[in-house]
C-alpha cells in the first residue's frame, strides 16, 4: 500500500443528522461537538435535529459540516488510520488544515464560522447559484459558458464534471445549450456563488477574522484548492485566495497521486468525492466514512 489520504467533504452534501453516530460512540467526537456547542450555542440541534431549512443556509452549513467532516476523521485516527497527507473539498479545505495542525480543532470551527458569516453575507441581495455540468468534457464546458458573462468555471470536480458559479438567470441560460450537445446540468443545493468574483467581498472580511487566529505551516501535507499543491509559506494567503477562486480538484489528487498516494478515504458526508476521485484515479482505493458502519468496513478493507 502507498500513502493514505483524508479527503473532506464540502458543502452541498450536508444533511440533518450528519456526525450523530460518532457524536453517541466517540468520546472524542462528542467532547469536540460539546465545545463547539459551547463557542456557538444551537450547533448541535441545527446538525442532528430540524428539517434541514437552517442547514440549507450558509452561515450554518459550514460549522456544521466542519464538525461532520472532523467527526469521521477523529474516528478513524481513534481506530489506529494515520493518514499522510490531507485535502478537502472547498469548506473541506478547514478540517484539513485543523488534522494537519495547522490549529487547533476548536480554532477550526471558529475559522470556519466566521468564513460562513462571511461567504453568506457575500451572497445576500444576489441571484446567484451553482451548476454542475456533466457527461461533457471540461474544455467543452469551458467554451459553452464563454458568451455568459455573469457565469464562471469554478470547480474542476473532475474531466466530465465541471461547476459553474454564477447569475441565476445565466446559469439556467447555460443548462440549455448543455442539454442541447447532450450534456446535463444540475443546481446543487448551495446558497452562493461560491469560487467567483461574486464571493470577492467575503474575502476582506473574512481575512480580518483570520488575522486572530495562529494558524501555522501544516505538520502533515495539506493540499490547497487553490494551487493543488500542498500548502506552502504563509497558508492565510491561500486560504483567503481559495475563497474567490476556481477549485482545482482534478490536478490536486492527479498531484497527490504523483507524490505516492493510492488510498483516499472521504471523511464526512455523503460519497461525492469518493466517485469523483475514482473517475479521476480509476486504479485508486477509495473508502468513505460518514457513521459506525461504514467506519467499521473501512476498518475491515484496512485490515485493522
Amino acid at each position: 500500500m502507498g500513502k493514505i489520504a483524508f479527503v473532506f467533504s464540502g458543502q452541498g452534501a450536508q444533511h440533518v443528522g450528519m456526525g450523530q453516530d460518532f457524536y453517541h460512540n466517540i468520546p472524542a467526537v462528542k467532547a469536540l461537538y460539546d465545545s463547539a456547542d459551547a463557542i456557538r450555542t444551537g450547533t448541535i440541534e441545527q446538525s442532528f435535529t430540524g428539517d434541514g431549512t437552517a442547514l440549507k443556509q450558509t452561515e450554518n452549513t459550514q460549522p456544521c459540516l466542519y464538525l461532520a467532516d472532523m467527526a469521521a476523521a477523529i474516528a478513524l485516527k481513534e481506530n489506529g488510520i494515520q493518514p499522510d497527507g490531507f485535502a478537502g473539498f472547498s469548506l473541506g479545505e478547514i478540517p484539513a488544515l485543523a488534522m494537519g495542525n495547522a490549529y487547533s480543532y476548536e480554532d477550526g470551527f471558529k475559522i470556519a464560522v466566521k468564513r460562513g458569516e462571511a461567504m453568506a453575507k457575500a451572497s445576500e441581495g444576489v441571484e446567484c447559484a451553482m451548476m454542475a455540468v456533466v457527461k461533457l468534457p471540461t474544455e467543452q464546458v469551458e467554451e459553452l459558458a464563454k458568451p455568459y458573462d455573469k457565469v464562471y468555471p469554478v470547480n474542476y470536480n473532475s474531466p466530465m464534471q465541471l461547476v459553474c458559479s454564477g447569475d441565476k438567470e445565466q446559469l439556467e441560460a447555460l443548462a440549455k445549450d448543455v442539454k442541447a450537445v447532450k450534456g446535463r446540468g444540475l443546481m446543487l443545493a448551495v446558497s452562493g456563488a461560491f469560487h467567483s468574483p461574486y464571493m470577492t467581498k467575503a474575502v476582506e472580511p473574512f481575512g480580518k477574522e483570520l488575522e486572530q487566529f495562529d494558524v501555522k505551516a501544516p505538520e502533515i501535507p495539506v493540499y490547497a484548492n487553490y494551487t493543488a499543491s500542498p500548502y506552502e509559506g504563509d497558508p492565510k494567503e491561500t486560504m483567503l485566495k481559495q475563497i474567490d477562486h476556481p477549485v482545482q480538484w482534478t490536478k490536486l489528487i492527479q498531484n497527490m497521486a504523483n507524490d505516492g498516494f493510492d488510498t483516499f478515504i472521504e471523511t464526512g458526508v455523503g460519497n461525492t468525492l469518493q466517485k469523483l476521485i475514482s473517475q479521476i484515479l480509476p486504479d485508486a482505493k477509495v473508502y468513505r466514512v460518514e457513521d459506525m458502519e461504514t467506519l467499521s468496513a473501512v476498518l475491515a478493507e484496512l485490515k485493522v
